[in-house]
Protein backbone atom coordinates (compact mmCIF):
# COMPACT_ATOMS: atom_id res chain seq x y z
CA UNK A 1 0.00 0.00 0.00
CA UNK A 2 2.73 2.75 0.89
CA UNK A 3 4.15 1.81 -2.75
CA UNK A 4 0.54 2.25 -4.30
CA UNK A 5 0.47 5.74 -2.37
CA UNK A 6 3.55 6.94 -3.72
CA UNK A 7 2.67 5.74 -7.27
CA UNK A 8 -0.61 8.08 -6.58
CA UNK A 9 1.16 11.11 -4.82
CA UNK A 10 3.68 11.36 -8.11
CA UNK A 11 1.16 10.57 -11.02
CA UNK A 12 -0.50 13.41 -9.41
CA UNK A 13 2.27 15.91 -9.36
CA UNK A 14 3.22 14.55 -12.05
CA UNK A 15 0.07 15.77 -13.87
CA UNK A 16 0.23 19.20 -11.96
CA UNK A 17 3.78 19.60 -13.76
CA UNK A 18 2.55 18.71 -16.67
CA UNK A 19 -0.55 21.35 -16.78
CA UNK A 20 1.61 24.00 -15.48
CA UNK A 21 3.73 23.87 -18.21
CA UNK A 22 0.81 23.78 -21.12
CA UNK A 23 -0.74 26.57 -19.50
CA UNK A 24 1.70 28.55 -19.77
CA UNK A 25 2.03 28.06 -23.61
CA UNK A 26 -1.18 28.56 -23.36
CA UNK A 27 -0.86 32.36 -21.63
CA UNK A 28 2.35 32.99 -24.15
CA UNK A 29 0.13 32.76 -27.10
CA UNK A 30 -3.11 35.17 -25.39
CA UNK A 31 -0.19 37.79 -25.32
CA UNK A 32 1.14 36.97 -28.98
CA UNK A 33 0.72 40.47 -30.92
CA UNK A 34 -2.20 40.91 -33.15
CA UNK A 35 -0.79 41.20 -36.88
CA UNK A 36 -2.47 44.49 -38.36
CA UNK A 37 -5.95 44.36 -39.32
CA UNK A 38 -6.88 44.55 -43.09
CA UNK A 39 -7.98 48.12 -44.06
CA UNK A 40 -11.23 48.17 -45.67
CA UNK A 41 -11.38 46.57 -49.59
CA UNK A 42 -9.23 43.91 -48.21
CA UNK A 43 -11.91 42.43 -46.61
CA UNK A 44 -13.94 39.48 -47.76
CA UNK A 45 -17.75 39.89 -48.27
CA UNK A 46 -18.96 36.90 -45.31
CA UNK A 47 -21.97 35.17 -43.98
CA UNK A 48 -22.37 35.63 -40.07
CA UNK A 49 -24.76 32.70 -39.45
CA UNK A 50 -26.80 32.31 -36.58
CA UNK A 51 -29.07 29.27 -35.80
CA UNK A 52 -31.54 29.85 -32.84
CA UNK A 53 -33.51 27.06 -31.46
CA UNK A 54 -35.23 28.92 -28.40
CA UNK A 55 -35.01 32.52 -26.84
CA UNK A 56 -31.29 32.37 -24.60
CA UNK A 57 -31.14 35.29 -21.92
CA UNK A 58 -28.98 37.23 -23.90
CA UNK A 59 -30.28 37.14 -27.46
CA UNK A 60 -31.33 40.54 -27.78
CA UNK A 61 -27.59 41.73 -27.04
CA UNK A 62 -26.24 39.46 -29.08
CA UNK A 63 -28.19 40.80 -31.86
CA UNK A 64 -27.81 44.06 -31.55
CA UNK A 65 -23.88 43.17 -31.17
CA UNK A 66 -24.10 41.55 -34.68
CA UNK A 67 -25.42 44.06 -36.30
CA UNK A 68 -23.29 46.82 -35.12
CA UNK A 69 -20.09 45.09 -36.48
CA UNK A 70 -16.84 47.74 -38.18
CA UNK A 71 -17.04 45.86 -40.88
CA UNK A 72 -17.74 46.72 -44.39
CA UNK A 73 -19.32 43.51 -46.47
CA UNK A 74 -21.79 41.55 -44.22
CA UNK A 75 -24.87 40.10 -43.87
CA UNK A 76 -26.34 38.40 -41.17
CA UNK A 77 -28.57 34.96 -41.54
CA UNK A 78 -30.44 33.89 -39.14
CA UNK A 79 -32.01 30.38 -39.32
CA UNK A 80 -34.81 29.82 -36.75
CA UNK A 81 -35.74 26.20 -35.33
CA UNK A 82 -39.89 27.34 -36.15
CA UNK A 83 -42.00 30.18 -37.38
CA UNK A 84 -43.51 29.53 -33.92
CA UNK A 85 -40.33 29.67 -31.98
CA UNK A 86 -39.82 32.54 -29.07
CA UNK A 87 -36.52 33.32 -30.95
CA UNK A 88 -38.15 34.29 -34.24
CA UNK A 89 -40.63 37.20 -32.41
CA UNK A 90 -37.04 38.25 -30.62
CA UNK A 91 -34.93 38.66 -33.49
CA UNK A 92 -38.24 40.46 -35.87
CA UNK A 93 -38.24 43.01 -33.42
CA UNK A 94 -34.72 43.47 -32.59
CA UNK A 95 -34.13 44.59 -36.11
CA UNK A 96 -37.11 46.45 -36.80
CA UNK A 97 -35.68 48.54 -34.12
CA UNK A 98 -32.48 48.58 -35.00
CA UNK A 99 -33.28 49.65 -39.00
CA UNK A 100 -31.09 47.69 -40.33
CA UNK A 101 -31.05 45.99 -44.00
CA UNK A 102 -28.32 43.65 -43.64
CA UNK A 103 -30.00 40.49 -42.26
CA UNK A 104 -32.28 38.03 -43.52
CA UNK A 105 -34.55 35.69 -41.29
CA UNK A 106 -35.37 32.53 -42.35
CA UNK A 107 -37.55 29.22 -40.60
CA UNK A 108 -35.66 25.97 -41.10
CA UNK A 109 -36.96 24.48 -44.08
CA UNK A 110 -35.68 20.83 -44.48
CA UNK A 111 -35.81 19.03 -40.66
CA UNK A 112 -33.14 16.61 -41.36
CA UNK A 113 -33.23 13.30 -39.68
CA UNK A 114 -29.58 12.46 -39.93
CA UNK A 115 -27.91 15.02 -38.04
CA UNK A 116 -29.04 17.50 -35.35
CA UNK A 117 -31.20 20.87 -35.91
CA UNK A 118 -28.29 22.99 -35.63
CA UNK A 119 -26.26 21.32 -38.60
CA UNK A 120 -29.49 21.49 -40.48
CA UNK A 121 -30.11 24.88 -39.83
CA UNK A 122 -25.76 25.39 -41.15
CA UNK A 123 -26.56 23.32 -44.25
CA UNK A 124 -29.61 25.25 -45.16
CA UNK A 125 -27.83 28.85 -44.47
CA UNK A 126 -24.60 27.70 -46.44
CA UNK A 127 -26.20 26.31 -48.63
CA UNK A 128 -28.08 29.11 -50.32
CA UNK A 129 -25.66 31.43 -50.47
CA UNK A 130 -24.38 33.07 -53.35
CA UNK A 131 -20.83 33.03 -54.95
CA UNK A 132 -20.20 36.72 -53.55
CA UNK A 133 -19.77 35.26 -49.83
CA UNK A 134 -16.00 34.13 -49.50
CA UNK A 135 -16.58 33.68 -45.71
CA UNK A 136 -18.81 32.06 -43.15
CA UNK A 137 -18.81 33.34 -39.49
CA UNK A 138 -20.72 30.89 -37.32
CA UNK A 139 -21.79 32.64 -33.56
CA UNK A 140 -23.67 31.67 -30.68
CA UNK A 141 -26.46 33.25 -28.99
CA UNK A 142 -24.91 33.68 -25.68
CA UNK A 143 -22.14 35.50 -27.61
CA UNK A 144 -22.11 39.43 -27.40
CA UNK A 145 -19.49 40.29 -29.29
CA UNK A 146 -17.33 43.61 -29.58
CA UNK A 147 -18.04 46.19 -32.69
CA UNK A 148 -13.95 44.94 -34.14
CA UNK A 149 -15.05 41.17 -33.36
CA UNK A 150 -15.66 40.00 -36.93
CA UNK A 151 -12.89 42.42 -38.58
CA UNK A 152 -10.64 40.55 -36.36
CA UNK A 153 -11.80 36.79 -36.55
CA UNK A 154 -11.48 37.15 -40.54
CA UNK A 155 -8.41 39.07 -40.92
CA UNK A 156 -5.96 35.76 -40.46
CA UNK A 157 -7.65 33.87 -43.02
CA UNK A 158 -5.40 36.32 -45.23
CA UNK A 159 -2.83 33.70 -44.54
CA UNK A 160 -3.03 30.79 -47.43
CA UNK A 161 -2.73 28.40 -45.29
CA UNK A 162 -5.46 29.28 -42.27
CA UNK A 163 -8.49 27.20 -43.55
CA UNK A 164 -10.17 28.65 -39.88
CA UNK A 165 -10.31 30.96 -37.24
CA UNK A 166 -11.78 30.89 -33.83
CA UNK A 167 -12.39 32.53 -30.45
CA UNK A 168 -12.67 30.81 -27.21
CA UNK A 169 -15.47 30.36 -24.48
CA UNK A 170 -15.15 31.73 -21.10
CA UNK A 171 -17.71 31.41 -18.61
CA UNK A 172 -17.94 33.71 -15.70
CA UNK A 173 -16.74 32.03 -12.20
CA UNK A 174 -19.75 32.67 -10.28
CA UNK A 175 -23.20 32.83 -10.08
CA UNK A 176 -26.75 32.01 -8.39
CA UNK A 177 -26.30 28.05 -8.55
CA UNK A 178 -23.55 26.29 -7.02
CA UNK A 179 -23.38 24.28 -10.21
CA UNK A 180 -22.05 27.08 -12.57
CA UNK A 181 -18.29 26.48 -11.33
CA UNK A 182 -18.42 23.43 -12.43
CA UNK A 183 -18.48 24.74 -16.44
CA UNK A 184 -16.26 27.36 -15.70
CA UNK A 185 -13.32 24.93 -13.55
CA UNK A 186 -13.85 22.43 -16.20
CA UNK A 187 -13.53 24.90 -19.67
CA UNK A 188 -10.41 26.24 -17.87
CA UNK A 189 -8.72 22.96 -19.31
CA UNK A 190 -10.58 22.81 -22.45
CA UNK A 191 -9.97 26.05 -23.77
CA UNK A 192 -6.17 24.56 -23.70
CA UNK A 193 -7.13 21.78 -24.65
CA UNK A 194 -8.77 22.99 -27.93
CA UNK A 195 -5.97 25.06 -28.69
CA UNK A 196 -3.15 22.57 -28.42
CA UNK A 197 -5.14 20.03 -30.53
CA UNK A 198 -6.49 23.18 -33.05
CA UNK A 199 -10.15 22.33 -32.20
CA UNK A 200 -12.26 25.60 -33.25
CA UNK A 201 -15.01 26.41 -30.98
CA UNK A 202 -18.55 27.17 -33.21
CA UNK A 203 -19.69 29.88 -31.22
CA UNK A 204 -17.33 32.37 -32.29
CA UNK A 205 -15.77 31.04 -35.52
CA UNK A 206 -14.86 31.81 -39.40
CA UNK A 207 -14.15 29.58 -41.79
CA UNK A 208 -13.61 30.39 -45.91
CA UNK A 209 -16.35 29.21 -48.21
CA UNK A 210 -13.86 27.61 -50.52
CA UNK A 211 -12.24 25.65 -47.60
CA UNK A 212 -16.02 24.11 -46.97
CA UNK A 213 -16.52 23.43 -50.81
CA UNK A 214 -13.21 22.04 -51.29
CA UNK A 215 -12.79 19.58 -47.97
CA UNK A 216 -16.92 18.20 -47.94
CA UNK A 217 -17.84 20.13 -44.80
CA UNK A 218 -21.22 20.28 -45.68
CA UNK A 219 -21.35 16.86 -46.30
CA UNK A 220 -19.67 16.40 -42.75
CA UNK A 221 -22.13 18.67 -41.33
CA UNK A 222 -25.12 17.16 -42.76
CA UNK A 223 -24.48 13.66 -41.05
CA UNK A 224 -22.77 15.06 -37.43
CA UNK A 225 -24.21 15.80 -34.11
CA UNK A 226 -21.72 18.83 -33.94
CA UNK A 227 -20.52 21.28 -36.18
CA UNK A 228 -16.99 22.54 -34.94
CA UNK A 229 -14.87 19.57 -33.38
CA UNK A 230 -14.90 17.96 -36.48
CA UNK A 231 -13.25 20.78 -38.66
CA UNK A 232 -9.59 20.90 -37.38
CA UNK A 233 -9.52 16.97 -38.46
CA UNK A 234 -11.22 17.39 -41.68
CA UNK A 235 -8.56 20.71 -42.88
CA UNK A 236 -5.73 19.16 -41.44
CA UNK A 237 -6.11 16.31 -44.07
CA UNK A 238 -6.18 19.08 -46.70
CA UNK A 239 -3.00 20.94 -45.03
CA UNK A 240 -4.82 23.95 -43.31
CA UNK A 241 -5.17 25.01 -39.94
CA UNK A 242 -7.04 26.67 -37.04
CA UNK A 243 -5.78 29.59 -36.01
CA UNK A 244 -6.49 31.01 -32.85
CA UNK A 245 -7.41 34.74 -32.01
CA UNK A 246 -6.51 35.36 -28.61
CA UNK A 247 -8.49 38.64 -28.29
CA UNK A 248 -12.02 37.01 -29.17
CA UNK A 249 -12.99 35.45 -25.42
CA UNK A 250 -16.39 35.25 -25.30
CA UNK A 251 -17.64 35.52 -21.45
CA UNK A 252 -21.05 33.03 -21.37
CA UNK A 253 -22.76 34.51 -18.37
CA UNK A 254 -25.51 31.93 -18.20
CA UNK A 255 -26.25 30.01 -15.39
CA UNK A 256 -26.65 26.27 -15.05
CA UNK A 257 -28.93 24.00 -12.75
CA UNK A 258 -28.22 20.53 -12.27
CA UNK A 259 -30.07 19.08 -14.82
CA UNK A 260 -28.50 21.41 -17.46
CA UNK A 261 -25.70 20.39 -16.34
CA UNK A 262 -25.81 17.11 -16.61
CA UNK A 263 -27.33 17.04 -20.37
CA UNK A 264 -24.61 19.37 -21.36
CA UNK A 265 -21.57 17.29 -19.73
CA UNK A 266 -23.15 14.12 -21.61
CA UNK A 267 -23.43 16.10 -24.90
CA UNK A 268 -19.36 17.36 -23.99
CA UNK A 269 -18.36 13.78 -23.62
CA UNK A 270 -20.05 11.93 -26.62
CA UNK A 271 -19.07 14.92 -28.79
CA UNK A 272 -15.59 14.35 -28.09
CA UNK A 273 -15.65 10.69 -28.45
CA UNK A 274 -17.38 11.21 -31.60
CA UNK A 275 -14.90 13.68 -33.20
CA UNK A 276 -12.30 14.47 -31.01
CA UNK A 277 -9.03 14.80 -33.57
CA UNK A 278 -6.79 12.65 -30.72
CA UNK A 279 -9.07 10.18 -28.74
CA UNK A 280 -6.63 8.72 -26.65
CA UNK A 281 -6.22 12.18 -25.38
CA UNK A 282 -9.27 11.85 -23.77
CA UNK A 283 -8.76 8.80 -21.84
CA UNK A 284 -5.47 10.54 -20.71
CA UNK A 285 -6.96 13.38 -19.59
CA UNK A 286 -10.09 11.41 -18.15
CA UNK A 287 -7.39 9.12 -16.36
CA UNK A 288 -5.00 12.25 -14.81
CA UNK A 289 -8.01 14.85 -14.41
CA UNK A 290 -10.76 12.85 -12.53
CA UNK A 291 -9.54 9.07 -11.60
CA UNK A 292 -6.21 9.84 -10.01
CA UNK A 293 -7.34 12.47 -7.73
CA UNK A 294 -10.36 10.50 -7.14
CA UNK A 295 -8.23 7.75 -5.86
CA UNK A 296 -5.76 10.21 -4.20
CA UNK A 297 -8.94 11.57 -1.99
CA UNK A 298 -9.61 7.32 -1.38
CA UNK A 299 -6.52 6.40 -0.38
CA UNK A 300 -6.53 9.69 2.09
CA UNK A 301 -9.80 8.52 3.52
CA UNK A 302 -8.66 4.91 4.08
CA UNK A 303 -5.16 6.07 6.27
CA UNK A 304 -7.10 8.13 8.08
CA UNK A 305 -9.08 5.09 9.09
CA UNK A 306 -6.60 2.80 9.40
CA UNK A 307 -4.21 5.00 11.32
CA UNK A 308 -1.55 5.12 8.75
CA UNK A 309 -0.45 8.74 9.40
CA UNK A 310 3.05 9.02 7.68
CA UNK A 311 1.18 7.72 4.58
CA UNK A 312 -1.84 9.79 5.68
CA UNK A 313 0.68 13.35 5.79
CA UNK A 314 2.34 12.47 2.93
CA UNK A 315 -1.53 12.22 0.73
CA UNK A 316 -3.12 15.18 2.21
CA UNK A 317 0.53 17.16 1.20
CA UNK A 318 -0.27 15.81 -2.54
CA UNK A 319 -3.73 16.57 -2.55
CA UNK A 320 -3.86 19.92 -0.91
CA UNK A 321 -0.62 20.32 -3.56
CA UNK A 322 -2.36 19.75 -6.55
CA UNK A 323 -6.03 21.37 -5.27
CA UNK A 324 -3.88 24.64 -4.49
CA UNK A 325 -1.86 24.34 -7.77
CA UNK A 326 -5.19 24.04 -9.73
CA UNK A 327 -6.93 27.00 -8.48
CA UNK A 328 -3.51 28.78 -9.20
CA UNK A 329 -3.69 28.31 -12.53
CA UNK A 330 -7.20 29.32 -13.16
CA UNK A 331 -6.52 32.32 -11.06
CA UNK A 332 -3.65 33.01 -13.84
CA UNK A 333 -5.99 32.37 -16.44
CA UNK A 334 -8.26 34.19 -15.25
CA UNK A 335 -6.22 37.21 -15.12
CA UNK A 336 -4.95 36.90 -18.64
CA UNK A 337 -8.52 36.37 -20.04
CA UNK A 338 -9.70 39.66 -18.01
CA UNK A 339 -7.11 41.49 -19.97
CA UNK A 340 -8.08 40.45 -23.05
CA UNK A 341 -11.62 41.06 -23.04
CA UNK A 342 -11.08 44.31 -20.93
CA UNK A 343 -12.83 47.19 -22.98
CA UNK A 344 -14.30 44.45 -25.49
CA UNK A 345 -18.16 44.88 -24.27
CA UNK A 346 -17.34 41.87 -22.10
CA UNK A 347 -18.59 41.58 -18.49
CA UNK A 348 -15.70 41.43 -16.05
CA UNK A 349 -15.88 39.66 -12.58
CA UNK A 350 -13.39 40.40 -9.67
CA UNK A 351 -12.42 37.40 -7.92
CA UNK A 352 -13.17 37.84 -4.29
CA UNK A 353 -12.10 35.53 -1.28
CA UNK A 354 -15.69 33.79 -1.55
CA UNK A 355 -15.26 33.15 -5.16
CA UNK A 356 -11.70 31.33 -3.96
CA UNK A 357 -13.12 29.72 -1.70
CA UNK A 358 -16.01 28.52 -3.70
CA UNK A 359 -13.31 27.26 -6.45
CA UNK A 360 -11.55 25.64 -3.61
CA UNK A 361 -14.47 23.25 -3.03
CA UNK A 362 -15.42 23.20 -6.78
CA UNK A 363 -12.59 21.83 -8.58
CA UNK A 364 -12.58 18.42 -6.35
CA UNK A 365 -16.69 18.53 -7.09
CA UNK A 366 -15.88 19.22 -10.75
CA UNK A 367 -13.75 16.01 -11.19
CA UNK A 368 -16.52 14.14 -9.37
CA UNK A 369 -19.43 14.93 -11.27
CA UNK A 370 -17.43 14.63 -14.46
CA UNK A 371 -16.32 11.17 -13.40
CA UNK A 372 -20.63 10.72 -12.88
CA UNK A 373 -20.98 12.25 -16.01
CA UNK A 374 -18.90 10.26 -18.12
CA UNK A 375 -19.70 6.72 -16.45
CA UNK A 376 -23.25 7.80 -17.50
CA UNK A 377 -22.14 7.83 -20.88
CA UNK A 378 -21.17 4.22 -20.72
CA UNK A 379 -23.15 2.53 -23.29
CA UNK A 380 -25.63 5.58 -24.07
CA UNK A 381 -27.09 5.99 -27.56
CA UNK A 382 -29.58 8.78 -26.63
CA UNK A 383 -29.18 12.31 -25.71
CA UNK A 384 -31.46 14.95 -25.73
CA UNK A 385 -30.59 18.41 -27.18
CA UNK A 386 -33.06 21.21 -26.79
CA UNK A 387 -36.32 19.20 -26.26
CA UNK A 388 -34.85 16.95 -28.75
CA UNK A 389 -33.38 13.09 -29.00
CA UNK A 390 -30.65 11.72 -31.41
CA UNK A 391 -29.81 8.54 -31.29
CA UNK A 392 -26.07 8.06 -31.79
CA UNK A 393 -25.25 4.78 -33.58
CA UNK A 394 -21.87 6.42 -34.79
CA UNK A 395 -19.86 9.70 -35.65
CA UNK A 396 -22.11 9.79 -38.87
CA UNK A 397 -24.99 7.28 -38.06
CA UNK A 398 -27.31 10.37 -36.19
CA UNK A 399 -30.71 9.84 -36.08
CA UNK A 400 -33.43 12.64 -34.96
CA UNK A 401 -35.88 10.51 -32.91
CA UNK A 402 -38.77 13.19 -33.53
CA UNK A 403 -38.87 16.92 -34.56
CA UNK A 404 -41.31 18.86 -32.11
CA UNK A 405 -40.73 23.23 -31.93
CA UNK A 406 -39.34 24.75 -29.38
CA UNK A 407 -41.32 25.62 -26.12
CA UNK A 408 -40.43 27.38 -23.58
CA UNK A 409 -40.23 25.31 -20.12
Amino acid sequence: MPDLDKFLCNSLLGWLVIQVILTLVYLLSLYSNQKNLLPDDQLPKTAVILCLRGADPYLRQCLRALLQQNYPQYELKIVVDHQDDPAWNVAVDTVQALGVTNVEISPLRNVRNNCSLKCSSLVQAVSELDDSYKVVALVDSHSVVHPNWLRELVNPLAHPKVGATSGSCWYLPRGKYWWSLVPYISNVSLVIQKYLFGMPWGGSLAIKTEVIQQTGLLNKWSLALCEDILIGSVLRKHKLRVKFVPSLFMVNREESDLSGLKNQIQRQVIASRLYHPQPSAIIGDTISSIIIPTLVLMSLIWTSFTGQWENFKMLLGCYVSYTVGLLWLMLILEHGVQQMTRDRLQPIVPITFTTIFKLLIGIPLTQWIYGLGLLSTLGMTTITWRGINYRIFSAWNVRLEEYKPFRRS
